[in-house]
């Protein structure tokens, strides 16, 4: 008789229909009760969805110029403005007036340049979206691969003790320093632009996911399950990646997405004081900067790129606090009974009843 795994595979070694219905139901029931979750919490769900719909504007607005400009001959933007183009101003008068406020033609108004600025908000978001994932992602990458490091091996006398040590030694010496004030000393010593401001982001950020990294595999490299698999002869490596870090993954993926939002704002905050993004690049906090001087006569020019940056932090940030209920099975089952409706209750308690 053929085993499970030989049953599983047809004879030209592709998966059978049973695999097959086998992972389609599985995927349907994780879709489920991540809806139930969803559900069940308002903020995560409107969290998830304005993060989705910001990323594919993203994404659209990066994308679409070049494919057009390949098949089309011409850049096509949905952008309703060139970004940087001084727009015909209205002759008010005896003077010219360029700063319009919202209206139907223009929907976050103009600057005092012509320029409209629902534009440059648009353009902006790509490049504000794609620094923040990139120094996040970076930071995961190398925060965690040296956490990783130093909390499975932090063993006293040992090669790997002494590396743990350093680690640690070096990630307290960039954690003794505020990261935002580092931040600008490092982009200040630079100069301006964008990869300088990215690279000065980047070599502050890493040291929390060290510390994260290590805190956790320290509180599950002595459990039960792990103990058990070096007693049965498994090598160190698996034990790293298939027991530890499994098991470590949830508090990262959760930190990852929330810090996507701490990095818009700190990357914004150097734009603003005028050491971030050239002047002439459409950024959010580049944009406040610019216009901050106007505050009072034409509020809009602020307004619009101060919110778009509220929006995008707080969407993240509900989303990195509905995945950690998400992602632990104790929250995640509790969210789910809560959906339940109270009539399900109360009709199975009075056919207990009968």
């Amino acid at each position: 008789m053929d085993s499970p795994e030989v049953r599983a595979t047809t004879p030209t070694g592709r998966p059978s229909m049973a695999t097959i219905l086998s992972g389609l139901r599985r995927l349907r029931s994780t879709s489920f009760n991540l809806v139930k979750v969803l559900r069940a919490n308002p903020l995560t769900l409107i969290g998830f969805v304005v993060v989705l719909f910001i990323s594919v504007t993203a994404f659209l607005v990066a994308v679409v110029p070049p494919v057009s400009q390949t098949f089309l001959g011409h850049p096509v933007s949905i952008a309703p403005y060139d970004p940087n183009a001084l727009l015909p101003c209205p002759v008010i008068g005896n003077s010219t007036v360029c700063a319009q406020p919202p209206s139907a033609t223009h929907l976050f108004g103009t600057d005092r340049s012509g320029r409209d600025v629902f534009s440059r908000v648009l353009v902006a978001l790509p490049l504000d979206l794609a620094i923040g994932f990139a120094v996040a992602g970076f930071s995961l990458l190398l925060g965690g691969g040296l956490g990783l490091v130093a909390g499975f091996w932090d063993r006293p006398w040992t090669i790997g003790g002494v590396v743990s040590l350093t680690i640690m030694r070096v990630t307290d010496v960039f954690l003794a320093f505020p990261s935002l004030v580092l931040a600008l000393a490092i982009a200040a010593t630079l100069g301006r632009g964008t990869i300088p401001c990215v690279l000065a982001i980047l070599l502050t950020w890493w040291p929390y996911y060290v510390r994260l990294t290590r805190g956790e595999v320290l509180a599950v490299k002595h459990q039960p399950y792990v103990v058990a698999a070096r007693s049965a002869g498994v090598s160190e490596g698996r034990i790293l990646f298939r027991h530890v870090f499994r098991n470590i993954l949830e508090p990262l993926v959760v930190y990852f997405t929330m810090d996507v939002g701490t990095v818009l704002v700190v990357f914004s905050t150097i734009s603003f004081i005028g050491i971030g993004v050239p002047p002439e690049v459409p950024e959010w906090g580049n944009m406040v900067s610019a216009y901050g001087d106007y505050l009072l006569l034409f509020p809009w020019m602020v307004i619009f790129p101060g919110l778009a940056i509220f929006v995008t932090v707080l969407a993240f940030s509900l989303l990195g606090d509905g995945l950690r209920d998400i992602l632990d099975p104790r929250s995640r089952r509790a969210l789910t009974q809560a959906v339940v409706p109270a009539t399900s209750i109360a009709m199975s308690s009075s056919r207990t009843e009968a």
